[in-house]
């Protein structure tokens, strides 16, 4: 590791979503539009690899292990409540059987607003969403979370100096 590069910062990050293979949707969050929201948080950028073992017989000093399967956590995007109800709607949509998935990507900046790296989820789906915790004796930003599913994540590496290239990488 080279001594003289500091790391990345975690607080600069923006998210995009689109319908999952909707080209369409794409250019219109290229060009121009900024991220659908202003996340606070970001987490469940994670896959575990299941080792699956294997009692080989007359082997009695050891298990073999071999890669079994991948389990993607599930994105938890957390963000202060605005006057735009899109995560509340595309969560609805869900409940009232007419949802459609969202593929998206995560895209982390230095301070310059250079792309450092960015992470592609597929065919995301809304599981859970959450309102703030009202209470009128605190005065605190009021936050909602979105947990969503999806089918991977694909990671790009350091690189590239805005969004629409890491975008264009991601789903071209």
């Amino acid at each position: 590791m080279d001594p003289t590069v500091d790391p990345v910062m975690a607080y600069n990050f923006t998210v995009s979503l689109v319908d999952s293979g909707s080209a369409g949707a794409l250019v219109q969050i290229t060009v121009g539009r900024p991220p659908d929201a202003g996340f606070s948080e970001c987490s469940g950028l994670e896959v575990v690899l299941q080792a699956e073992t294997y009692a080989e017989g007359g082997n009695n000093g050891t298990t073999l292990k071999f890669p079994g399967r991948a389990n993607w956590t599930n994105l938890k995007l957390k963000h202060g409540i605005v006057t735009n109800d899109d995560l509340w709607r595309w969560h609805l949509d869900f409940l009232e059987g007419k949802g459609k998935r969202r593929d998206g990507v995560i895209t982390l900046s230095d301070d310059g607003g250079n792309t450092i790296r960015s992470w592609r989820f597929v065919r995301g789906l809304p599981v859970r969403w959450s309102g703030p915790p009202l209470n009128a004796q605190q005065s605190q930003i009021a936050f909602e979370e979105i947990e969503i599913a999806h089918d991977g994540l694909k990671q790009t590496g350091a690189g590239g100096s805005s969004i629409l290239s890491s975008i264009t990488n991601l789903f071209g």
